[in-house]
């Protein structure tokens, strides 16, 4: 993965995660994204596919 994208990833995860652990706590956004469609779905609006070969 370039460093650009893994610095993307980073900045956006970390915008859709942060409002969601303030306003419900740590627990509820792992339960959140433990749902597979929650986690399939956050990984696609941060651009990571599971068969993605790392560099």
């Amino acid at each position: 993965m370039p460093a650009w994208l893994g610095e993307h990833m980073t900045k956006l995860g970390s915008a859709i995660v942060e409002p969601i652990v303030i306003e419900y706590g740590r627990d509820e956004m792992l339960r959140r994204v433990a749902h597979r469609f929650l986690f399939q779905s956050f990984g696609a609006v941060m651009g990571w596919t599971g068969n993605q070969a790392t560099c």
